[in-house]
């Protein structure tokens, strides 16, 4: 299995322990990630589409001359490549003005054909959750994980989770209990983690991450996992100033999704970068280092 990887910003600059966690999981599973150079950023929502479509078609059809499918591993990523491809793909005319104005210069073309595939979906869909199974050798036996999609990975519902795709609903939890972790279930998990109004509302982001974070813990959740560096930045980074916010202590660690895997896999936290995060991952070794004495 070999995939046109995207790796995005976040991954080696806000969150870089996702990248390598990614890398070394996707070697153990005999993905081959080939990673994509000279690429822009994907916008993640903020840009406005006459700025981001352009650059996103330009990754598209660098993607498209390799003849694979891209894989990311950002749920923001994943968005905002997956609409702007539908835009491509759906309107012939504006792809082919997008081409001579902005990509012809380059010899590049984009013709639609590049399917976009976030980790999550690749571990369910092509690889296989029951493979993945087969594949743990420290089960995650006493640790109970709140799932958080956010906004990003299942909305728009018509694009992200189309017919024949429903089980994108909750291929979250199913990871969760495949690698052996206890699935806690919160009403905020598909909502936004309050990180695209962090500059223009503070207040309302605290009280956001703070909700998730909270209403988890309140439900005894040891942790919470995200297929969204964007929404671990939220999360995790401004997880402190979310507890003096709400008055109330939090202290709950946030997964990226390929350490959860991996950890489940035989690595290690310092491995999985478990030691770069802003808050406290000591619960979770102490756990899973219990399970395994």
């Amino acid at each position: 299995m070999a995939y046109a990887f995207f790796p995005g910003c976040v991954s080696k600059g806000g969150c870089p322990e996702l990248y390598p966690a990614a890398k070394i999981v996707a070697d153990k599973l005999n993905i081959e990630l080939v990673e994509l150079r000279d690429v822009g950023c994907s916008g993640a929502g903020v840009l406005s589409q006459e700025v981001s479509d352009p650059v996103n078609a330009r990754t598209l059809a660098k993607v498209e001359k390799m003849g694979m499918t891209m894989m990311t591993i950002c749920s923001t990523c994943q968005g905002t490549f997956t609409q702007a491809n539908h835009r491509l793909q759906s309107d012939p005319e504006y792809r082919d003005r997008i081409n001579q104005e902005y990509l012809a210069s380059e010899g590049l073309r984009y013709d639609g054909t590049v399917d976009i595939k976030h980790f999550l979906w690749i571990l369910d869909e092509e690889y296989g959750l029951d493979n993945l199974k087969d594949l743990v050798v420290h089960p995650l036996e006493g640790l109970k994980v709140a799932p958080f999609y956010g906004c990003y990975l299942r909305r728009p519902p018509e694009l992200m989770v189309p017919k024949g795709f429903e089980g994108r609903k909750t291929v979250l939890e199913k990871t969760i209990e495949t690698l052996g972790g206890e699935v806690v279930n919160t009403s905020g998990k598909g909502k936004c983690c309050g990180f695209p109004i962090l500059s223009s509302s503070e207040d309302n982001s605290l009280a956001m991450c703070g909700d998730h974070t909270l209403e988890a813990k309140d439900k005894g959740a040891n942790c919470m996992v995200t297929p969204c560096p964007l929404c671990h930045l939220e999360l995790d980074g401004k997880q402190e100033d979310a507890a003096r916010h709400k008055k109330q202590d939090i202290d709950l660690p946030i997964l990226h999704l390929p350490q959860m895997v991996g950890l489940a896999l035989g690595f290690s936290p310092r491995d999985m970068g478990l030691h770069k995060h802003l808050v406290s991952t000591e619960e979770i070794v102490n756990i899973l280092e219990g399970v395994r004495a």
